[in-house]
């Protein structure tokens, strides 16, 4: 795993871990002041859009926070309603639900019935810990979804940067047959998403170097990169083959490994200026070699994370290119594959 290099002095390291930590502060600040500013605009209130939101719903019953999710339901809707499981994101080590908030509620007003989940956080809980977490999500969602009138069949997991990762590690979970306890608990739920959208994702986490080989990167952009890959996988080991498919996701594609149950379609939207767009691309080339859909998006000039801020046109052309594949794929239900279960 990526050390500190032998000859950097303390004077340096010193630097770097303050520049990370200065980037973390600005990085919590800057998008939780954004989130709790925008809930005071009067559209932000939930019930003006008839959605219904019901908080802070244990899915492990743990005592811990981080082990929650919320609910937003359309409220003029019956019938069955299709489902999005929603993954925020932050580096693995950042924000919450709650200052994701704006995710829940857009999709909600497009008639999703969204599962906003938490998850712990690095460094203090370190890979695997986010994917044994929202699997567990996954769980709680396959048995409740039909008291909130979700429909298993049309299951959309979602996220944005580290949240588009975990999506993508959980849908893998769903697909592939996994030596890990919770991956294996999550395959054996029989629930297979329709549709994946890793937005703007880091999908491989190791070697943030690599980003630097097609153009330089500010070094600020580094550090960042760099604190999340040491926060998120850490150095304490040399991993064994495969110990990081889930924190690396694009590499099982890109082994073009057949999958037990067929890969979803994907929907990948991304900034041509995002630091991680060849991340993006990666995804897209690996995917279509396997036969799988995946329709990449590229906007230009734009940077990480452009589709949360909703009121700039390029984002409002995301959000409705978006829901139009989803539109498209969910024409096409996938029912829970229970078969599977008692080999699981």
């Amino acid at each position: 795993m990526p050390r500190e290099p032998s000859g950097m002095s303390c004077l340096q390291r010193t630097r770097k871990q303050f520049r990370r930590h200065a980037n973390r502060i600005i990085g919590e600040g800057f998008f939780g002041g954004l989130s709790r500013l925008g809930r005071l605009h009067p559209l932000s209130d939930p019930a003006k859009h008839g959605v219904r939101v019901i908080r802070d719903i244990e899915y492990l019953p743990t005592g811990n926070s981080r082990h929650t999710l919320d609910v937003y339901r359309p409220g003029k809707l019956t019938g069955k309603l299709p489902i999005v499981i929603y993954i925020h994101g932050g580096g693995f080590n950042l924000l919450s639900k709650n200052t994701h908030w704006l995710m829940g509620l857009a999709f909600a007003r497009a008639g999703y019935l969204v599962f906003n989940i938490d998850y712990r956080l690095a460094p203090k809980n370190p890979f695997p810990a986010a994917v044994s977490d929202i699997c567990a999500a996954l769980e709680w969602v396959s048995e409740n979804a039909s008291a909130y009138d979700g429909d298993l069949g049309r299951l959309v997991f979602a996220g944005e940067s580290a949240g588009g990762n975990l999506a993508t590690a959980l849908a893998i979970c769903c697909c592939y047959r996994r030596p890990e306890p919770f991956a294996q608990r999550a395959f054996a739920t029989g629930v297979v998403p329709t549709a994946v959208v890793p937005a703007c994702a880091p999908l491989q986490v190791t070697n943030p170097a690599r980003l630097n080989r097609k153009r330089k990167l500010p070094r600020w952009v580094n550090d960042i990169l760099e604190g999340m890959n040491e926060a998120y996988i850490g150095n304490l080991h040399v991993p064994a083959p495969g110990e990081l498919d889930l924190a690396d996701p694009l590499h099982v594609f890109e082994r073009r490994e057949h999958p037990d149950r067929a890969l979803p379609a994907f929907f990948v939207p991304i900034g041509t200026r995002d630091p991680l767009l060849d991340d993006t691309r990666r995804l897209d080339r690996a995917l279509k070699a396997m036969g799988v859909e995946c329709e990449a998006r590229y906007y230009e000039g734009e940077l990480h994370a452009f589709h949360a801020f909703i009121w700039r046109r390029q984002a409002r052309r995301c959000w409705r290119e978006q829901l139009a594949f989803l539109g498209r794929a969910l024409q096409h239900p996938r029912e829970p594959r229970h078969e599977f279960v008692a080999q699981a």
